[in-house]
């Protein structure tokens, strides 16, 4: 829920409505001719900057930004955003309209068509008030309690009655916690909401997204979210690290409950309940908005990222929850090869060093499908989208469409691990030589780095955004790394779907996590170089080409304490193989002609995830340094015991 754009997403919020000040639209104000005169007068702002406290139903007065068109020609509708990093204020307001053109930010398809935008802090931030609680989504339990949902329906109704010359229509979006705070009001909309576009929305915070993933703790993201957004009221707190590599740090953090003893000392109220509720009990049940979610009540646009480091399961439960019924066909999905919030600002030309053949997919989402589905439902222009879901298929470097998803053609097709380190489409045969598993040893003191050393903190900046997409080879030859490679492919794959993992698989401990991914690997000749071959590369060119590049195409944990059920963890009896089912969230790529597919498996993977005891103890979170030992880990590649991936490969 953290970086939305390029910039920090707190930051990039406020700056990009502030921005809207110098934005002139001819949907708002009409074209004309500039003078000389005109030219070197003071820029006069086309936006009127209005802040308010709007009133809660149960007293709390919201702080909110509502940016009027000062040549507004009729009514217009509202559109609404809602965040925990701060609104603008008419302080930042810039001189020039180019400044907004260079920043390309994404209100720019908005403000051509013509709203009133609006922009409210959260209750408990900034100059809100209340008591911040983090995800607050309605409690089944407790239907009038005050939350995110109820909020917002307060606050779409003061809007409509209050803000002059509206045409009774509201629109609510975001990005990572403001796709959240969107997508929640799914639950109980007001009347005047009439279209919602939650991207990124995280969904299940125990399940997946920010904060685990089925049970196993993102352990660097937490901590350091958590302080981002709790540590004071007015502002956001990075976490001060004393060491330059972020991954030495944790691993001298030592246990998790050093965390509050060495550094947080119980000021930071969401870590508390995390170490708090190490399992899935009614805390996190109740905080798992879409299991309420049973209907499409207001035409939604989902929006995901296929490398979104941060919330890329949510927007898809919530297309699925919402799918249920959707007698109106008004519950869409788009998503396209970003990192978290890429769609939201810039070409999208590119993920680190990965290409998409000349498309600014940013961009081109943008123009063509988010502002035309707000320009439908909230304008009454233009067309309703034909479609359920659409892709950028990363690859093939081609947009598409789908009636329905997954795509019913999609054909479920199995990719075998083999013993001998390959892959292949051909179940394993009996053999009484050969060997049915491989193996290795997964040691917690020295745990596979999930990016290359040194890390930088997860904000701001850094290397985060685009981690998912970097080249994997520098984990290739780690004894505790299993690599699986096909041989180079004569024909494109391609897969459109949910994706899945399923290991046998055993531990010599009783507790475990398994790793995989899914890589395609490109040819080592894919990319001409283009120096100066007396000269050759300047520093650092060489690791920019694609020669070679092992590009993530999926990856996921399973923690093995969760096998069995995620309310009541188990041990796993040492040395015995069991089914290790392993989810990779949908994709739509294709594997091309001469390329190789790889899966790797590891057991640690750090410290996005926190390191697994291997031992089974009641709570990970209070684990004792003692607790933590090595253990011999196997993957069985036999007819009895296939380990696979299951493709949905397209015709």
């Amino acid at each position: 829920m953290g970086v939305n754009v390029s910039a920090e997403r707190w930051h990039s919020i406020p700056m990009a409505v502030v921005l809207l000040v110098c934005v002139v639209s001819s949907a708002c104000t009409g074209r004309h001719e500039t003078t000389a005169a005109q030219q070197h007068a003071p820029a006069k702002p086309v936006y009127r900057f209005q802040e308010v406290m709007v009133p809660m139903r149960d007293g709390a007065h919201l702080q909110t930004v509502v940016l009027t068109p000062v040549e507004q020609r009729g009514p217009l509708p509202i559109l609404f955003r809602r965040t925990p990093y701060g609104v603008p204020d008419d302080k930042q307001t810039p001189t020039s309209s180019e400044e907004f053109v260079q920043a390309d930010y994404s209100y720019k398809e908005f403000a051509q068509d013509g709203y009133i935008f609006v922009t409210q802090n959260i209750r408990g931030r900034f100059k809100s008030e209340g008591v911040f609680a983090m995800n607050a989504s309605p409690d089944p339990a407790d239907l009038t309690a005050v939350n995110e949902a109820t909020d917002a329906y307060d606050s779409i109704d003061w809007l409509i009655k209050n803000v002059p010359n509206n045409n009774g229509r509201v629109g609510i979006w975001g990005t990572s916690y403001d796709g959240f705070l969107a997508g929640v009001c799914l639950l109980s909309p007001h009347p005047a909401l009439k279209a919602i576009s939650e991207q990124a929305s995280p969904a299940d915070e125990w399940m997946n997204d920010d904060f685990h993933h089925f049970g196993a703790l993102r352990e660097s993201y937490t901590v350091e979210y958590a302080v981002l957004e709790e540590a004071e009221k007015t502002k956001n707190t990075y976490f001060d690290f004393k060491t330059y590599d972020t991954y030495q740090w944790y691993l001298e953090l030592g246990p998790l409950s050093n965390v509050n003893k060495k550094y947080l000392r119980g000021s930071i109220p969401y870590w508390n309940q995390v170490i708090a509720h190490p399992d899935y009990d009614d805390f996190w049940q109740r905080a798992a908005w879409v299991n309420q979610l049973h209907a499409s009540t207001v035409p939604n646009l989902n929006v995901a990222g296929f490398w979104d480091q941060e919330d890329p399961w949510g927007p898809w439960e919530i297309f699925r929850h919402a799918a249920r019924s959707d007698p109106d066909h008004t519950n869409f999905i788009v998503t396209g090869p970003w990192h978290h919030g890429q769609w939201d600002q810039g070409k999208g030309d590119k993920l680190g060093v990965v290409g998409f053949g000349g498309h600014q997919t940013a961009a081109e989402f943008r123009a063509n499908i988010r502002a035309p589905f707000f320009r439908y439902y909230l304008h009454g222009s233009g067309e309703k989208p034909a479609w359920r879901a659409t892709t950028f298929q990363s690859g093939s470097n081609t947009w598409h469409t789908y009636p329905a998803w997954p795509p019913k053609e999609a054909k479920p097709t199995k990719l075998f691990l083999q013993a001998d380190g390959t892959l292949s489409f051909t179940a394993p045969k009996l053999s009484k030589t050969a060997t049915t598993y491989r193996e290795y040893v997964s040691d917690p003191a020295n745990p596979v780095p999930y990016r290359q050393r040194p890390m930088t903190p997860t904000y701001p900046g850094g290397d985060w955004p685009t981690w998912e997409a970097a080249d994997q080879r520098f984990v290739d030859n780690r004894p505790d790394v299993l690599s699986f490679v096909s041989a180079p492919l004569d024909r494109d794959i391609t897969i459109t779907g949910p994706l899945a993992a399923k290991l046998f698989a055993s531990t010599s401990g009783t507790d475990s996590d398994f790793v995989v991914k899914l890589i395609d690997v490109f040819p080592e000749n894919v990319q001409k170089n283009d120096w100066n071959a007396d000269k050759g590369p300047k520093p650092g060119q060489y690791a920019e080409s694609l020669n070679g590049y092992e590009l993530p195409i999926a990856m996921e944990v399973r923690r093995g304490r969760y096998l069995v059920s995620y309310e009541r963890p188990h041990a796993l009896v040492p040395n015995r193989p069991v089914e290790w089912n392993i989810p990779l969230r949908d994709h739509d790529h294709v594997f091309l002609k001469g390329h190789r597919i790889m899966v790797q498996v590891q057991s640690t993977w750090f410290p996005l995830i926190d390191r697994n005891p291997q031992k089974f103890v009641p709570s990970i979170y209070q684990a004792l340094e003692s607790d933590f030992a090595r253990a011999t880990q196997r993957v069985y590649s036999s007819p009895n015991m296939p380990s696979y991936l299951e493709l949905p490969v397209m015709p």
